[in-house]
């Protein structure tokens, strides 16, 4: 059976799903909020290194070891007590989801330990990977053993056809977004982020599409981020961007499927409400992108600038994290623990 694409997927699912829509009042909303991110220049393509003080400050092959490595265990962070989490303490602060892992990456480099290196995460064992990833508060960090599995096929799959280095992956594909992802997708099994609906195979490849957007955004479109076709990369469909989304009114929830969320019930990679969410929310995001881009092409005085589902993703994914607090209370996110996000 053919798989979709993530934008075929989204476009499918966002025009047969039964309990969540795509709201164009809402997209609409983004898109103003984005149109006036390129007139005052944030979100750009320097942000990702300028903005985030754990992302490299290199453009080299180490710096591109890096992303391949935080992007291969880039899943699972949220924690069951928003009150109780999963942290690193790192130069002075202290980090919490996604950044924690950054932040615990960061420090066992800074330690000597070569976790980037391919022929060292080949044969890594639980015990290691505890240690690199050992928590400063007492919540431990989810799905261990899975990490240490995923980075363990990962390094064996480099070392086995890449020559233990991800920037043959790079090559390999002629500076194109697609290819790298498929690549990815039919090389490392889990990035292999897919599902059924509606009898078609859709995918929603959140890891490998952040891959690559996020090899883009550190070499800033140079070198090995050099892509001829980035912005046919979607949104990188998450637990966290649908609660934007649904902020602004571009997503909206059936009753049933409120009631499910707020419940705190857990879901499994391939339910049809998850799939429905992830699915609508690269809809809605690929909505914004198009409506930004019509408005920046009437402006003469925006004609350099770049906005695409990945710098939209960005400003949400900020977004959601700036209000947290008030998301908390008011809009459950979908919960579910897997290896794809």
């Amino acid at each position: 059976m053919e798989t979709l694409s993530p934008r075929a997927s989204g476009k499918l699912i966002a025009g047969t799903s039964r309990d969540v829509k795509v709201v164009d009042t809402g997209v609409d909303k983004i898109v103003k909020h984005m149109y006036e991110c390129a007139q005052k220049n944030n979100y750009t393509l320097k942000s990702w290194r300028a903005d985030h003080e754990l992302n490299p400050r290199d453009q080299n092959e180490a710096a591109l070891d890096w992303v391949f490595v935080a992007d291969t265990l880039n899943f699972s962070f949220w924690s069951d007590d928003e009150s109780h989490k999963y942290c690193i303490k790192y130069k002075g602060r202290e980090y919490t989801g996604y950044w924690s892992w950054c932040a615990a990456l960061n420090r066992a480099l800074d330690n000597g330990v070569r976790i980037t290196d391919a022929s060292f995460y080949a044969d890594i064992d639980e015990k290691k990977l505890a240690e690199i990833l050992k928590s400063d508060s007492d919540v431990p960090i989810p799905l261990l053993e899975q990490r240490v599995d995923v980075l363990r096929e990962a390094g064996k799959v480099l070392m086995e056809k890449y020559d233990g280095k991800f920037s043959n992956c790079i090559k390999a594909c002629n500076k194109s977004a697609q290819s790298l992802m498929q690549l990815v997708v039919r090389d490392f099994p889990s990035y292999r982020d897919e599902a059924e609906y509606q009898r078609k195979r859709v995918s929603i490849y959140k890891r490998a599409q952040i891959l690559v957007a996020d090899i883009w955004a550190c070499f800033e479109g140079t070198r090995f981020g050099e892509f001829l076709d980035i912005d046919t990369i979607t949104m990188f469909a998450d637990y966290r961007i649908p609660q934007a989304l649904y902020h602004f009114g571009a997503l909206s929830y059936s009753d049933e499927l409120m009631e499910y969320l707020k419940a705190g019930n857990m879901m499994k990679s391939g339910d049809r409400y998850e799939v429905e969410i992830r699915g609508c929310s690269i809809w809605a995001t690929e909505l914004v992108a198009e409506r930004a881009n019509e408005l920046i092409k009437k402006d003469p005085s925006l004609k350099d600038v770049v906005m695409n589902s990945i710098l939209i993703d960005h400003y949400l994914w900020d977004f959601r994290r700036d209000h947290a607090e008030e998301m908390r209370d008011n809009i459950p996110f979908h919960r579910i623990r897997c290896i794809y996000y």
